[in-house]
């Protein structure tokens, strides 16, 4: 009874820990638009819904915090800078590598309770499922943060022709490099457009416009964002026409787009071999033959 108690409250405080995960992401682009407000970012529409930025912590975020405090202050390294990247990479960036970790540590002894509880009938094979299940509670908070970081990356390098391309017209219209980065970032929706307002605001704020851009290439290292700073880092250093440099790179990366789709386009025979061997093609043959089989059974007895 008390195993089965302790099953009930584990499961809990895992699905609300899971809700978290889920709805961080609306909270946190909410709060981040609320800052860059306050340095006259933000666009400016009519009936624009105001975002209240409160220091608010939710339970399950400051017990994951503190579990992820004791487990790092016993265990050591835990490879924070690499988990704080990937939490950049992902636009996570009001949760703390330690906080992930306190949700790792929470999976790790959920899923195997889990398991125990509902998954198994005999010793053998619940012992089985918790040393299953065991690693998967681990990994799972970190293969979801990279899953949205790479989603959230290719949505941008998909976005990032097209601000090129605005940028390019804004230059060669007159307006300066961040004027137009500034009139840009506006017209552009999550995630490639908050990605300009913190580069924006960073700038504003003391820093180098150099150092901007190599923050923004460090939260989005793609190949696009990287030719991206380095050709404007390099334009605003030696003072070469930013219009023609932003006019080839556009070109460039739209060639470079188009490669890529041509290459998803041609691994997908590959990827649909598993299913059609093993799920389409069986189904076929049972309706196709299962008639003329049922009828030669009943003429042989």
């Amino acid at each position: 009874m008390l195993l089965l108690l302790l099953g009930v409250v584990a499961l809990g405080v895992a699905v609300a820990a899971l809700t978290n995960v889920l709805t961080a992401r609306r909270v946190r682009t909410s709060e981040r638009l609320a800052s860059i407000n306050e340095y006259g970012f933000a666009r400016e529409r009519k009936h624009a819904p105001v975002f209240h930025h409160e220091d608010k912590v939710s339970p399950i975020a400051a017990i994951g915090s503190a579990v992820g405090n004791f487990v790092a202050s016993h265990v050591g390294d835990t490879g924070e800078e690499n988990v704080r990247q990937e939490l950049m990479t992902a636009g996570m960036y009001n949760t703390s590598p330690r906080l992930l970790l306190g949700y790792r540590v929470f999976t790790l002894l959920l899923l195997p309770v889990f398991g125990w509880l509902l998954l198994g009938t005999s010793d053998t094979i619940r012992i089985l499922m918790i040393v299953m299940m065991a690693p998967v509670g681990w990994t799972l908070p970190l293969v979801i943060v990279r899953r949205r970081a790479r989603l959230r990356l290719v949505e941008i390098d998909r976005r990032l022709p097209d601000l090129i391309d605005l940028l390019c017209v804004m230059v060669e219209a007159g307006l300066g490099f961040l004027a137009a980065m500034r009139m840009a970032a506006d017209r552009f929706q999550p995630p490639l457009g908050d990605e300009l307002r913190l580069m924006l605001q960073e700038q504003t704020m003391g820093l180098g416009i150099d150092d901007a851009l190599g923050n923004l290439s460090k939260r989005c290292p793609t190949p696009a964002m990287k030719s991206f700073v380095r050709a404007m880092a390099n334009g605003e250093r030696m003072g070469i026409s930013t219009g023609q440099i932003m006019r080839n790179l556009s070109h460039e990366m739209r060639l470079r787009r188009r490669r890529t789709a041509e290459e998803r386009a041609q691994k997908a025979p590959v990827k649909m071999l598993f299913p059609l061997a093993f799920m389409i093609f069986p189904a076929m043959l049972i309706v196709l033959l299962a008639p003329g089989a049922l009828t030669l059974v009943n003429h042989a007895f």
